[in-house]
């Protein structure tokens, strides 16, 4: 699908006349008339003359950024993360950095702050004031105005990880949450563990949900119960996670495993247990999610669920490349497998 279908970021149109119109009326591709319009140096000057009297005359430049110069010859895109500074941000980093040096372009990275905050907006205020010419948006949810904003900008954009599946024709980019979860659990079940906890993310996370629907699922499956006594809800990270495991390895008939939704919160599991004097795995055997770098060293070795996080900043690049060469991504959605890697966090259970 083209740009003449108006359906995603970056496709949009001034006064009802699209970009296929313009392209029609220049005798051009819809391809070299985004090329002029996000000032694209692969296009003739006497081409490039013509494209810009038209998208002049239909009011698209008029909307577009003040020009820079000493660009790199392919630009810049944004990359926006609410939690710039954790482990799983230097993934995604990399992975969009390693996507756009390949094709010439440089990553500018921002942080976006917490909605309602002084500085909510300010991400979306710096990248009007440079020639970005898309963004990859690592943030929680994005409202109208700010993609209404982004529209009227002309920057495409793809999503990582959402906490909603965002409306048709916006493309993002999300793990296996559910299999991960159901496979993580699945091994617990196999190792011989009946009494299984889960300490998720925010309950109103898609990915959370996914991965505690997983756990849900492979009970289900054994013929276990699934026991709400055994459930906990966290933030992804450190402190609420250790709070709950605490919580959970105080109960008199406490777990003999732990499924924790991020690496962070099984990390947490790993101090609790350390706290009331319980070994990892010996007395309680633990899974994550993400397999973040530090999984491989801390002591036991994580068993976590790999979630292939460079892999999917450098698939949302490439979507967002696509939209900025006049292309439709062939599907807005697309969930990268992970799979589990086992190591020494877990094994069968204690007897008696």
């Amino acid at each position: 699908m083209g740009e003449e279908t108006g359906g995603g970021p970056g496709a949009g149109s001034t006064g009802g006349t699209t970009l296929a119109d313009i392209a029609a009326q220049a005798g051009v591709s819809v391809s070299t008339v985004s090329k002029v319009l996000h000032d694209r140096s692969d296009v003739a000057s006497r081409t490039r003359a013509r494209v810009q009297r038209l998208l002049e005359q239909h009011g698209y430049l008029a909307r577009s950024r003040p020009a820079a110069t000493a660009l790199a010859p392919g630009g810049l895109l944004d990359f926006v993360i609410k939690d710039i500074d954790g482990p799983w941000a230097v993934e995604l980093i990399r992975g969009a950095e390693e996507a756009l040096h390949a094709v010439g372009m440089g990553l500018v990275v921002s942080a976006a702050r917490e909605r309602g905050g002084p500085t909510a907006g300010r991400w979306l205020d710096s990248l009007a004031t440079r020639r970005t010419r898309g963004a990859i948006l690592v943030i929680p949810e994005l409202d109208e105005d700010e993609d209404a904003e982004l529209r009227r900008l002309g920057v495409p954009y793809a999503l990582i990880a959402p906490v909603e599946e965002p409306p048709p024709g916006v493309p993002w980019v999300g793990a296996t949450n559910w299999p991960g979860g159901l496979a993580a659990t699945r091994h617990l079940v196999r190792l011989g563990h009946r009494r299984i906890a889960v300490i998720g993310g925010p309950p109103d996370r898609l990915s959370s949900r996914a991965r505690v629907d997983g756990y849900r699922s492979a009970l289900e499956e054994a013929g276990l119960p699934v026991d709400p006594d055994l459930m906990r809800h966290g933030d992804f990270r450190n402190e609420p996670a250790y709070r709950h495991a605490l919580d959970l390895l105080r109960l008199p008939d406490r777990p003999t495993a732990i499924f924790a939704g991020s690496d962070q919160q099984a990390l947490s599991t790993y101090r609790a247990a350390a706290a009331l004097g319980l070994r990892v795995p010996q007395d309680v055997s633990v899974v994550g999610f993400d397999d973040l770098p530090f999984a491989e060293w801390v002591t036991p070795r994580l068993t976590t669920v790999r979630t292939p996080l460079p892999e999917m900043a450098a698939v949302a690049a490439r979507m967002v490349l696509q939209l900025l060469g006049g292309e439709q991504p062939e599907t807005t959605r697309v969930e990268v497998a992970g799979e589990l890697v086992v190591r020494d966090s877990t094994a069968p259970p204690a007897r008696g």
